[in-house]
């Protein structure tokens, strides 16, 4: 091997890893529209009959720099992402990075929702709000919550995959929805992130 040929060859090996540097540098979004921090999400759902697609996924921090979970906004026919809480078919993926127990999710559920609607409005669906807290389960890392409203037929839970049951009610709809996307919702990054339309 002459010289040259050398100097061709690590020209060729550093040009390699200059191209796989600046493809990990890629934000992850634009090589996987629909994973967010390792976690997939379907481009589709469909769940009662009805087909919904993914608006736009978002991750939520804690304390700025804890990762708590990922989510995916999903809209179903006639749902605008700028109307959300009105009475259309959506469903919210939330994947947990972090073990969160029952009760948690049952006090942190009534102190957000009562936080958005207020008190009169949250005692006319406070039997609702009762109803869907006896179904949380605690997760664990890795798991994924599903909350899904179809008109007329009401809002479903379910945990990686499985239906732990359904309340009735567009209020209560509008109210359990309010968490992440109301006036006072949990986060306003992920909110925006979540209504914006996934590139």
């Amino acid at each position: 091997m002459n010289a040259v040929d050398s100097i061709d060859k690590r020209r060729a090996r550093v040009a390699g890893a200059l191209v796989a540097v600046a493809l990990l540098l890629l934000p992850v979004r634009v090589c996987f529209a629909s994973r967010i921090e390792g976690v997939d999400f379907a481009d589709r759902v469909s769940v009662g009959g009805v087909d919904f697609k993914l608006n736009s996924v978002a991750l939520l921090r804690y304390m700025v720099f804890i990762k708590a979970y990922v989510g995916g906004l999903y809209l179903g026919p006639g749902a605008d992402p700028q109307s959300i809480l009105a009475d259309t078919p959506k469903r919210l993926e939330i994947s947990y990075f972090w073990e969160i127990s029952a009760e948690d999710f049952q006090s942190a559920t009534r102190e957000a929702i009562l936080r958005n609607i207020g008190q009169a409005r949250y005692a006319k669906i406070s039997a609702s709000v009762d109803q869907f807290n006896a179904l949380y389960k605690t997760v664990k890392p890795g798991d994924r919550y599903a909350l899904t409203y179809v008109p007329g037929v009401g809002t479903e839970l379910a945990l990686n995959g499985k239906p732990l049951g359904t309340v009735p009610g567009a209020e209560f709809s509008a109210g359990v929805f309010s968490i992440w996307f109301g006036d006072e919702e949990v986060d306003s990054d992920f909110k925006e992130a979540l209504l914006a339309k996934k590139r």
